[in-house]
């Protein structure tokens, strides 16, 4: 098989990390991620209890429904001592440091928890999708399929930028899936199970929708007590939603009606980012800022498009912007926009991401004003075919 992808959890001895490829879903190949969990901590010992194996990371929300997680544990139940095995996803909440649970304060509020008992096994299996029954051929018969659905209304992954001098986790929301051996489901004392757990990070990434509503519009009047006219602005997007990466055109036009003349027109992209689980932060961060120089002079009209692109790699210093869920040694982008479904409850959603571009004119003696246009910015869909060899 190529493009095999192993992460190890432990280690054995002292080698050199896997070449890593280009990680897209979509890839005519499939690529495995695997956590290992050892008996026990001696190094000596090479049996395995637990082995955790995901064909991918990133989720797909779709609006109306979310990809399943399907996966294949593989259990050495000779290793158990009579112990039962679980797997749960959970979506959770961060926004503190993880070191300073130790003196009693909790900073990671659960959104939402699913478990299977895994071993002896409880419940009713689903049918095995192609992507377990392409693992199970790699795991063996020690391997156990299993699935969760993700719902709707849950959040997408997205996390704040840290700055560079901040260590831990940070703060955003974010999914896990973790296998783990223990006598109770609820067992959750991370001292009494750390060693017997094995875990991964995936990300749920909203996806547009297939249907895009119109773009906006908005337009100024300007009225000057030494003019008997006005100056008349407008500014529209030919849509309301644009991918990650893409250009967003903006159409200007002016009609100076005054004896004035307009120096410079400023654009610039605005994301704004309400934090609502733990507190009523709201922050605002210029992802973009860009001036041109085109004069309007008096009694003139004035047409334009321009052409703006926000990147994170222009806004690598800020902290507090909102970044779409980053994996381990992976890019990311700016969050996406966050997009709520009637009767939704925003509560939950962790932190709610929107844009805007203002429209400013800069005159002689100031600013003209300025014209505010609210959009979208999502990843562009790709196919989730998985071909395996």
């Amino acid at each position: 098989m190529s493009n095999l992808f192993v992460l190890f959890n432990v280690k054995l001895r002292k080698q050199q990390p896997p070449q890593r490829e280009n990680n897209r879903i979509g890839n005519p190949a499939l690529n495995i991620f695997i956590r290992h969990k050892h008996t026990d901590n001696h190094l000596s010992n090479h049996l395995l209890q637990l082995c955790l194996y995901l064909g991918r990371r990133d989720f797909v929300d779709h609006v109306e429904h979310v990809d399943p997680i399907d996966g294949v544990l593989k259990i050495d139940p000779s290793a158990l001592n009579g112990k039962k095995v679980w797997i749960q996803l959970a979506c959770a909440f961060h926004y503190g440091r993880e070191d300073l649970d130790v003196i009693g304060v909790s900073f990671r509020k659960d959104i939402w928890i699913k478990r299977i008992q895994m071993h002896p096994f409880e419940g009713t299996k689903p049918p095995n999708t192609p992507m377990q029954d392409a693992l199970l051929k790699k795991v063996g018969d020690q391997g156990h399929p299993f699935t969760f659905d993700i719902p709707v209304h849950l959040p997408c992954s997205v996390s704040l930028q840290p700055a560079p001098e901040d260590a831990g986790k940070p703060c955003g929301v974010d999914y896990e899936v973790k296998a783990y051996i223990a006598n109770e489901e609820d067992e959750t004392d991370e001292k009494a199970v750390k060693k017997d757990t094995c875990r991964l990070i995936i990300r749920k990434i909203q996806y547009a929708p297939s249907e895009l509503a119109a773009g906006p519009k908005t337009d100024l009047n300007k009225q000057f007590i030494t003019a008997d006219k006005p100056i008349h602005v407008e500014a529209s997007m030919e849509k309301e939603l644009y991918y990650h990466g893409d250009p967003i055109p903006i159409k200007v036009k002016v009609n100076n009606e005054t004896s004035k003349v307009v120096k410079k027109i400023k654009i610039s992209i605005h994301q704004i980012t309400d934090v609502l689980l733990y507190s009523a932060d709201k922050y605002h961060k210029c992802v973009l800022n860009e001036e041109f120089a085109d004069q309007i002079n008096a009694n003139s009209t004035f047409e334009k498009e321009y052409r703006v692109t926000p990147l994170l790699a222009n806004n690598k210093e800020k902290r507090g912007l909102s970044l779409d869920g980053k994996l381990k040694d992976e890019d990311t982008n700016l969050a996406s926009s966050t997009i709520l479904l009637p009767n939704m409850d925003k509560q939950i959603q962790g932190l709610v991401v929107s844009y805007k571009i203002r429209v400013t004119l800069i005159m002689g003696g100031g600013l003209l004003g300025s014209l505010t246009l609210r959009f979208s910015i999502l990843p562009l869909s790709f196919s989730n075919d998985i071909c395996c060899y």
